[in-house]
């Protein structure tokens, strides 16, 4: 079954950038408790709220403002914008060595993914292929999300355990920092709109 280029694309990018992620997601908390001065469960439980209040204050006023403005190119550009900076985020974990440090970072990752989702979420949905809406959603989980984050993972242990956590967050900084310049090839895919609003067809099919 042949997928449209823009969809192929968000997948594959997407298993790369929660590849990158993944790897050391499950482990983090370990991280802070070892390399953290004061780190504990508390401060991991902090520092994941951090992000995730961030990103949700954030998200919906971005999306809202994406909806109002016209065509696809605000949405790549905030979606490309939110990839690249949080690839220098596990590049910023490397110099992280009080409470308040991981929190900023934390913060500024929401910041960085409220940024990312909508456009993502926006592009995709417009792209995904009529009569196979399920199946290329579940795609993206199976793939992009599941798949990448169960390998991922156990090479992030590994690694970490083996090598520790510098060079398993430089590898996965250079991956996720990496994956962002694949978005660029969905440039010549994305949909304008004239000045009523109304979405016009795209230049370039999609195969």
């Amino acid at each position: 079954m042949r997928i449209n280029a823009v969809v192929r694309t968000l997948v594959v990018t997407d298993f790369f950038y929660n590849s990158a992620f993944g790897s050391f997601a499950p482990i983090f908390a370990i991280f802070i408790s070892g390399q953290i001065v004061g780190g504990s469960a508390a401060v991991a439980g902090f520092a994941t709220a951090a992000f995730w209040i961030t990103k949700s204050v954030l998200q919906l006023p971005i999306a809202r403002f994406l909806d109002r403005t016209d065509g696809e190119r605000d949405d790549f550009w905030a979606m490309f914008s939110g990839y690249l900076l949080s690839g220098l985020v596990p590049f910023a974990y490397l110099f992280a060595t009080l409470p308040w440090h991981l929190y900023v970072i934390q913060a500024c990752y929401g910041v960085f993914m409220a940024l990312a989702v909508p456009g993502w979420y926006a592009i995709f949905t417009r792209h995904v292929d009529s009569g196979r809406i399920g199946f290329e959603w579940s795609m993206q989980s199976v793939f992009s999300v599941g798949v990448a984050t169960a390998l991922s993972a156990a090479v992030g242990g590994y690694v970490a355990d083996r090598y520790g956590f510098s060079p398993l967050f430089l590898m996965a900084g250079i991956l996720s920092f990496s994956a962002s310049f694949l978005l660029l090839l969905l440039r010549p895919y994305l949909l304008p709109r004239d000045r009523k609003g109304v979405w016009l067809p795209e230049r370039t099919p999609h195969r």
